[in-house]
């Protein structure tokens, strides 16, 4: 098991600290997403990072395509990982959010659209960190010429973290990334009701099995790939069933899916365990991704559930 926190922006005054209680207290990874709603940019943020934490990883859940030109990116990602020794998880989306398009104007396009541009950047990506010059003439993009992204020395290229909810962009990932972020569908371009029901048990491995597809494709093993969820909702306590039941009236679903459901865990960090466990066996999900906002609930998950977990 892995165990990330995403966080969208970090304490003004000793920020270094923050970081570095979270590497001392076992989580893997820290990743910030990539909106225009007041966040922290990501990429400044986890140059940063490299500088004051010594193993901790530092991913992106996710940068967009649309926002930095994937020379740019792949320049900006692998200087980060020669600053952290190898440390940079790249996690790379084709965007979501209507509202982030909206305030800046950047035109949203159809999801084909989207997709089919991620998939171009993905490859031009890969090209900047592993060869000397890189030519590509697509749909989207057209680059000619173009020297290697930086000399990453003995270093590995970034590894690359797709996440998805539909089958377009689950085959993709299965094709092209390390690690593959199980998602809800979100076409509709923001969090609704129907979101929560596209991750009830059947349609995780529904959406397991569309990565497997696109796996076989590129020549891959499922084996490969890292399996990652983001919990949306976490609750460690031994009451948990009014939460569920609230939860469960909000979204449209029953008290027994919301136990199920990546998106949510809630119970008594005995149950949290078990889950945990279970989903991994019933679907290979081993890279678990926590929101960081709330101090004493990151600790307590760090003593009941990191720590007897992480790495076993």
């Amino acid at each position: 098991f892995r165990f990330g926190v995403q966080i969208s922006s970090l304490p003004s005054e000793h920020w270094e600290e923050r970081l570095q209680w979270l590497e001392s207290a076992g989580f893997s990874t820290v990743l910030l997403p990539d909106h225009f709603s007041g966040q922290w940019d990501p990429l400044v943020t986890l140059a940063g990072a490299a500088g004051v934490t010594e193993t901790l990883g530092l991913g992106t859940l996710v940068c967009d395509v649309d926002f930095r030109h994937p020379v740019v990116l792949a320049k900006m990602a692998a200087t980060i990982q020669v600053l952290s020794k190898g440390r940079l998880e790249l996690g790379v989306g084709a965007g979501w959010m209507e509202s982030d398009y909206q305030s800046s104007g950047i035109p949203f396009d159809s999801i084909g659209v989207r997709i089919g541009r991620l998939e171009e950047a993905l490859g031009i990506l890969r090209s900047l960190w592993r060869n000397e010059v890189t030519d590509a003439a697509g749909n989207y993009f057209s680059i000619h010429g173009m020297p290697r992204a930086a000399d990453l020395g003995e270093l590995p290229a970034p590894r690359l973290l797709v996440g998805g909810g539909g089958r377009r962009m689950l085959r993709l990932a299965g094709r092209h990334a390390d690690i593959v972020g199980i998602n809800p569908t979100l076409s509709q371009g923001r969090i609704t009701p129907e979101t929560a029901r596209d991750l009830t048990a059947d349609r995780v491995r529904e959406k397991i099995e569309w990565v497997e597809a696109g796996a076989d494709e590129a020549g891959r093993s499922l084996s490969e790939i890292e399996l990652n969820h983001l919990v949306f909702v976490l609750a460690l306590t031994e009451n948990p069933q009014p939460i569920r039941e609230g939860i469960a009236q909000a979204f449209g679903m029953t008290p027994d899916q919301v136990t199920e459901t990546p998106l949510a865990l809630i119970g008594t960090p005995a149950e949290v365990r078990d889950r945990i466990e279970a989903r991994r066996e019933e679907t290979g999900i081993s890279y678990i991704v926590i929101q960081g906002g709330d101090e004493a609930l990151l600790s307590q998950f760090a003593d009941e559930i990191v720590q007897p977990l992480a790495g076993r």
